[in-house]
């Protein structure tokens, strides 16, 4: 019901006919909800959750640095044979 009041389609007075409550009741939810929305919806501190986006991050890194290698070698065996062409 404090969303519905958040989202502001219909008055809180409606909504409180509809569910059978007091006006200000919804008030009060609406401000707690507000309060604690970030706690409520936000990013929860679970613990495998985070360490999984760390080790995920770090073979992403990984990944990163294995394509630099791969340039890089490709691109030294390029001058190389271009080398061996010119002589």
């Amino acid at each position: 019901m404090a969303i519905e009041a958040l989202k502001g389609q219909r008055m809180a007075a409606e909504l409180a006919q509809e569910f059978g409550v007091h006006v200000n009741q919804i008030g009060q939810w609406k401000k707690q909800l507000l309060s604690g929305a970030a706690e409520v919806f936000g990013r929860g501190g679970d613990p495998a959750v985070e360490k999984l986006e760390v080790e995920r991050d770090g073979l992403y890194r990984h990944i990163g640095k294995l394509q630099v290698e791969v340039d890089f070698l490709k691109k030294k065996r390029f001058f190389r044979k271009s080398r061996v062409k010119n002589n």
